[in-house]
């Protein structure tokens, strides 16, 4: 017969019990808090395979951005009418090769004509009328010399006949009274001589005048004249460079008013590249930077040659010239893929380029945590970029990850969580 066995109760002290509890409420009371925490986190869920990582790197940054360029004549001269007409005769046809002043285009202008009949008219009728003032001035001249000699002869026949009667005076032979109506004669024509040579005097500056007056009058008219006849010697077009005449398309009898656009000639020996570049870099580019492109296997320097700072459509325009000789293969209204540098590489932290920067402004970004179960916004600051990478300038590492797909739809969220 077995015995019965005791069964002793397991007493714990109040006090372990009382601690036990302490415990496992505070653990409850954390857990239901890292919970609460956890939901007040505006948090947006996505497939992982969905969205676009990228690795933050250390490397060597080429500063360079990737712009299309149009090859345009380095050299192209409007053809304007300076003077309008109707086309009378035309030379030559659109996109004929020309050679710099060979006529292209006659225009007749009927008021130009008269214009330059009235003037020439002008400048003969002043003409004549300086040739009519010098002879007068010529005229006066002879009779005023003429009376000179006039008077001369008879002075030397007064001074004669003076000397004579003075000795017939002291003999008693002849009245006083004679004797001073010929001195009275002979002081009138010394007198009378004076006057007609200040006469002369005067008269000959005031011709002078007035033939200077003239020949300036002249002078004028003649080169208005001048003036009208180049305006009419512009209704005849003639091309100003050698070229590819273009946008040619005048019709015998049409009307062209003044400063109308006739046409234009293309300098097709000389090329340059007109590039579109994006208004983000306008203050970066500048002129004497450098750029290449590649045609058929081989590189081909260029150079930036001038910059347009209007921008249009969030661009702005920037003409590159060739460094080194021009293709001969490329043709007008060609385009080319082209790297334009805008500054020496060097080494930096690269986050590979995404959509997310349209969104952030390239302020803050989704970061992976280590576990890459979640992104969490993070400000950053992004420096330079190119077609493949930005620079990281702060708030990112080498080796984080970082969330680079557009931001559109959780803009405004905290946390990105991943789902299988």
């Amino acid at each position: 017969m077995g015995m019965d066995r005791k069964i002793e109760k397991n007493r714990k002290p109040l006090y372990i019990k009382l601690g036990l509890a302490a415990v496992l409420a505070l653990v409850a009371a954390y857990v239901g808090y890292g919970a609460l925490s956890d939901a007040a986190i505006p948090t947006f869920r996505v497939e992982r395979e969905r969205v676009s990582i990228g690795t933050v790197s250390a490397g060597r940054f080429e500063d360079f951005i990737p712009v299309r360029g149009t090859v345009t004549p380095a050299t192209s001269v409007f053809l304007d009418a300076e003077e309008g007409g109707r086309v009378e005769k035309i030379f030559v046809q659109n996109g004929a090769q020309v050679h710099a002043g060979q006529p292209l285009l006659e225009l007749s202008n009927t008021t130009l004509q008269l214009d330059v009949i009235s003037r020439e008219a002008q400048v003969s009728e002043q003409l004549n009328n300086l040739r009519n003032t010098r002879l007068a001035m010529e005229q006066n001249r002879l009779s005023l010399k003429s009376t000179l000699l006039d008077i001369d002869y008879r002075i030397q026949q007064l001074q004669s006949q003076n000397a004579r009667e003075e000795q017939l005076l002291l003999r008693g032979m002849l009245s006083n009274v004679a004797y001073q109506q010929t001195l009275d004669e002979l002081t009138y024509q010394r007198q009378r001589r004076e006057v007609t040579i200040e006469s002369q005097e005067q008269d000959e500056m005031m011709r002078m005048t007035q033939i200077e007056s003239l020949e300036s009058g002249v002078a004028q008219l003649q080169k208005n004249l001048e003036i009208a006849r180049k305006n009419l010697d512009s209704l005849v077009v003639t091309a100003p460079i050698d070229g590819q005449l273009s946008s040619f398309n005048s019709e015998l009898g049409q009307s062209k008013p003044r400063g109308e656009t006739l046409g234009q000639i293309d300098d097709v020996d000389n090329f340059k590249l007109l590039v579109l570049v994006d208004e983000f870099y306008i203050t970066r580019t500048r002129e004497g930077q450098l750029g290449e492109f590649t045609l058929n296997g081989k590189s081909y320097p260029l150079q930036v040659a001038r910059v347009y700072p209007q921008v249009l459509n969030g661009q702005f325009e920037v003409d590159m010239s060739f460094s080194g000789p021009t293709p001969g293969d490329i043709r007008r209204g060609q385009s080319l893929q082209i790297r334009m540098q805008l500054g020496d590489a060097s080494g930096a932290l690269l986050l590979p380029r995404g959509g997310f920067f349209q969104d952030t402004g390239g302020n803050w970004a989704f970061v992976l945590d280590a576990e890459g179960r979640y992104a969490y916004r993070r400000e950053i600051s992004l420096g330079r970029r190119n077609s493949e990478y930005f620079e990281v300038l702060s708030g990112l590492a080498a080796g984080e990850q970082v969330l680079i797909s557009e931001y559109a739809a959780f803009v405004n969220m905290q946390r990105i969580e991943f789902t299988e």
